[in-house]
């Protein structure tokens, strides 16, 4: 595995996994605190698949108020690598406290993932991956990160 210095984060050129021991979960007045880690092949519980889908306990969730570069399949390089650092920042920002998970105008998408913004003391975390050129605001339809 080769990692890549890309926008202040290391990205790993290719899918890692990593040991963080049992998850820790706790759940009171609406906050979660869970430690994740990336979604390895096979069961996934407690991960990040992409810098917009995770998985909280079986239930998947997609975060209703952005898209992130596609990494299966990436159309590009440039938009593998964007998504790759997406996904490990989102695994930073999801591992760095508790969070609370706040439902839209529709439950679900076309996939079966949960949508649902997420936010931790008042601040969406799909705000942060924006401002940080991570992720774009969802309009319902997928934009093209190549080129």
């Amino acid at each position: 595995m080769a990692l890549v210095a890309l926008g202040g984060y290391l990205v790993a050129t290719q899918d890692i996994t990593a040991d963080l021991g049992p998850p820790i979960t706790a759940r009171a007045s609406g906050s979660i605190l869970v430690r994740f880690g990336i979604c390895p092949d096979g069961l996934h519980r407690d991960c990040v698949v992409d810098g917009d889908t995770f998985w909280l306990g079986d239930q998947k969730i997609r975060i209703a108020d952005i898209d992130t570069p596609e990494l299966s399949p990436p159309r590009c390089e440039a938009e593998r690598i964007k998504g790759e650092t997406a996904k490990i920042r989102l695994l930073d920002l999801l591992n760095g406290g508790a969070f609370s998970l706040e439902a839209g105008d529709r439950d679900e998408d076309r996939y079966g993932r949960k949508l649902r913004r997420v936010v931790r003391d008042g601040q969406s975390i799909g705000e942060i991956l924006i401002s940080e050129g991570l992720a774009r605001r969802w309009d319902g339809a997928r934009h093209p990160w190549c080129g």
